[in-house]
């Protein structure tokens, strides 16, 4: 959120001007000196094409947060934001989109490097940030054990991932088609429905190849993984969308999703940059990829389809020039940050998370419950919030303890029962404890491996050490409910044959004392009083 609102107002008032010439941010005209920029973009009104850039300015931008996760000091990330959209991202974007040099490079007679929606000029250039702010930074503390190997950090929801993935790919249907300027023409028209085709084709190639190479390669298909093959596909399909035809379309969405493997296990084992979103690997090295897929898969001039060499050296010097010139910014500006404001925060909040000292938050993600302080505390006691047991719900006391187990001084006895067993019995199983008339009982949600020893598990191409898994654990103390007749109602609500339906764990409990009501042993497990 905050690359974008920090990128609209400085790309606006710096970054546009430096990018398509002078642009005046408080009138909306353009001096004299870019008069005949107006040309290049027709009948466009002017803040339009300033509010469709600014989209592009800020995607460049966010990139760069994915790489630097869970470390990054806040104060630091706002400031490299601020200027990868004011300065780095407006120079190589006028080179190529604003009339610069390589729009007009020419070599052996082909003219004019050609990034139809940004694969370098966004993707790429956001990707090189990443990869140049991840290796300063250096790695998250715990990723790599001490004889380097990597250990998987796992995000904490696959599902939000996914649904974020789903996400882009839908939203660059206006990143790609949009670029177009409009579908006032039929060739305009024929331009976007080939952009629209080869966008999601090379996207949905990509996804699909990159799950069964990981498929084949660790043996289950890699849901993180896939879902970056996507991002991979999309990334690469978007500089030649509109050179390409359908079938070089789906070469490149398929070569990208192997590409995204290879590449962060690359970066993960060999080079050790920790990159928590895979983001070096989608948007920099598939940047690249997707540019240099102009010169060899474009209908005019390609190398593949024409055996011209000019275009794809064109391509071939654009994609080096903004790759080194954005990494020599990058170095610059993070030596600047890490020598000035800092770029790390301290290992003490790292491991703690970065919720509340970089924001105040008690958690990004689980409950918001309210901090009292002592004084609070004693104001709500001094106003009666608490009940004394005097003033408690009349209990009516059951004494009948016929047919009770007994301990050896006559008294009732209680016992625990822990089960252990697989996610999707629960509903069974508590409907069998319904029928025998247990209804109180404690659920946790619990990893562990019995004899089966786990499962292989990776993430992002990464053996997850610790190989186990989810399981529930129902914990349910009784006294009036014989336990065999609890055990025996588990088993057959659980019983599936197959290895990890579960274990019973029986425990003694030496006596229960119900908090509301001071109740002790036997009546403290009945719920009578709520009648």
């Amino acid at each position: 959120m905050m690359d974008f609102a920090c990128g609209t107002p400085v790309y606006w008032f710096i970054g546009y001007g430096i990018m398509y010439g002078a642009l005046n941010p408080f009138f909306g005209g353009f001096h004299p000196v870019c008069s005949g920029f107006e040309s290049m973009i027709g009948t466009v009104p002017l803040w339009a094409h300033v509010a469709f850039n600014t989209m592009f300015c800020a995607t460049a931008a966010t990139i760069v947060s994915g790489a630097m996760a869970e470390r990054t000091k806040f104060k630091s990330y706002i400031i490299y934001s601020i200027v990868i959209s004011a300065v780095i991202y407006p120079i190589e974007g006028h080179w190529v989109w604003g009339g610069g040099w390589l729009s007009t490079l020419n070599i052996l007679g082909w003219q004019g490097f050609h990034d139809y929606a940004g694969s370098s000029v966004v993707h790429m250039t956001g990707g090189v940030c990443a990869l140049i702010g991840a290796a300063m930074l250096g790695p998250r503390i715990g990723k790599y054990d001490k004889d380097g190997k990597p250990r998987a950090i796992p995000g904490h929801s696959i599902t939000l991932a996914c649904l974020g993935v789903f996400i882009l790919w839908f939203g660059w249907f206006g990143f790609n088609p949009a670029s177009s300027y409009g579908l006032s023409s039929t060739a305009q028209a024929v331009d976007v429905s080939n952009v629209f085709m080869t966008t999601n084709l090379a996207a949905a190639v990509a996804t699909v190849v990159t799950m069964f190479f990981t498929w084949f390669r660790y043996g289950k298909p890699d849901v993180s993984m896939t879902m970056n093959g996507s991002l991979a596909g999309l990334v690469a399909i978007t500089a030649p969308c509109s050179v390409v035809d359908p079938w070089s379309a789906a070469i490149i969405g398929g070569v990208a999703g192997i590409i995204v493997v290879l590449s962060v296990e690359f970066f993960d084992k060999v080079v050790k940059i920790d990159d928590p979103a895979g983001a070096i690997s989608v948007h920099c090295i598939n940047g690249a990829w997707g540019t240099l897929a102009v010169g060899l898969f474009a209908r005019e001039g390609g190398l593949f389809t024409t055996g011209e060499w000019g275009r794809f050296l064109v391509q071939l010097t654009g994609m080096l020039s903004i790759a080194a010139f954005v990494g020599i910014c990058a170095f610059v500006l993070f030596k600047i940050l890490k020598a000035t404001v800092g770029l790390r925060v301290s290992a003490a909040e790292e491991i703690g998370g970065l919720d509340m000292p970089e924001h105040g938050l008690v958690s990004g993600y689980a409950d918001f419950m309210p901090h009292f302080s002592a004084e609070e505390i004693e104001e709500a006691k001094a106003a009666g919030v608490e009940i004394p047991v005097s003033q408690a719900v009349t209990v009516t006391k059951v004494t009948t303890d016929s047919g009770l187990a007994k301990k050896s001084d006559g008294s009732p006895k209680f016992s625990k029962v822990c089960i252990v067993t697989r996610q999707n019995k629960f509903d069974q199983l508590k409907a069998a404890m319904n029928v025998i008339g247990v209804t109180g009982m404690t659920v946790s949600n619990v990893m562990g491996c019995g004899m089966q020893k786990g499962a292989s598990e990776y993430y992002r191409g990464t053996p997850v050490d610790i190989n186990l898994l989810p399981k529930i654990k129902v914990e349910i103390v009784v006294s009036k409910v014989p336990v065999r007749t609890v055990i025996e109602a588990a088993k057959k609500a659980l019983y599936t044959g197959h290895i990890g339906d579960g274990k019973i764990f029986i425990y003694d409990v030496e006596n229960v004392v119900k908090v509301r009501t001071g109740e002790e042993g036997y009546d403290a497990l009945q719920n009578e009083d709520e009648a």
